[in-house]
């Protein structure tokens, strides 16, 4: 049975968004390996309670990697050192005894820090809002195989559609891009049936939004997919490219 740990945070600490903020240091001991990360951070936040400090503000919800709203910077990786996965699973085995781990908040203009390690992610809403809809035609539903999709179709938008909205991908872009969350919203829609009514509409909607938040430029280094706790593909922002620019072409005509 593996032993407890004693480790070392470094938490990024900000009262609010005009505080500049700073690192504060402090002591997690007698950590379990089997704790996950957000246990942890309770388990330090209790010992703050008690000495009558104000605790570490870190935003999380399901706590079964659904949700995506508990996203940091963990040793400069978003979510932490394993591939597609959420802090919320991230285990503390996968540290070592005496290790110094420093947490951040995601780091985007677009992303305004509100307190500690909580960012406003309401960027992400307003892109959706924009065009990440379909056209609903009230009446009954219709009949399952009344609309035939490819399997290819099927398994593109599925692919597409477990796009948490995290804000990853934005953490590890070196200009803080949205492409591959906006792609992923656009891109599971426009191989439906459903979401080609507004295919024109959503690619130009989305992006505009995309630009008016803030959010940077498409490197095209692929750190986003990498650090994607979903593992969305770059192949969604080639989609999105094409649609863009096909949009563009009609509108211009």
């Amino acid at each position: 049975m593996a032993k407890n740990m004693n480790l070392k945070l470094k938490v990024w600490r900000q009262k609010n968004k005009e505080d500049k903020g700073r690192f504060q240091i402090y002591d997690a001991t007698n950590v379990s390996p089997d704790m996950s990360f957000l246990e942890m951070i309770d388990v330090v936040n209790e010992e703050l309670i008690k000495k009558g400090e104000d605790p570490i503000a870190i935003d999380h919800d399901c706590r079964e990697g659904i949700c995506g709203s508990c996203g940091v910077y963990i040793n400069g990786r978003p979510h932490g050192p394993l591939r597609e996965i959420t802090t919320c699973q991230l285990y503390m085995r996968h540290f070592h005894d005496g290790q110094t781990i420093v947490i951040e908040p995601w780091r985007a203009a677009a992303f305004p820090v509100i307190k500690d390690l909580i960012v406003d992610r309401s960027a992400f809403d307003r892109i959706i809002a924009a065009g990440g809809f379909i056209s609903v035609n009230t009446g009954g539903a219709p009949d399952a195989n009344a609309i035939p999709i490819t399997k290819d179709d099927q398994e593109w938008s599925l692919d597409a559609a477990e796009c948490i909205g995290c804000g990853a991908c934005v953490a590890a872009c070196k200009n803080a891009s949205a492409m591959l969350f906006v792609s992923a919203k656009a891109s599971h829609l426009v191989r439906l049936p459903q979401g080609k009514i507004e295919r024109e509409r959503r690619a130009l909607a989305m992006v505009a939004q995309m630009e008016k938040e803030g959010f940077g430029s498409c490197t095209n280094t692929e750190a986003c997919s990498a650090e994607c706790p979903k593992g969305i593909s770059m192949d969604a922002i080639a989609q999105l490219r094409r649609e863009y620019f096909k949009a563009n072409f009609k509108v211009r005509k």
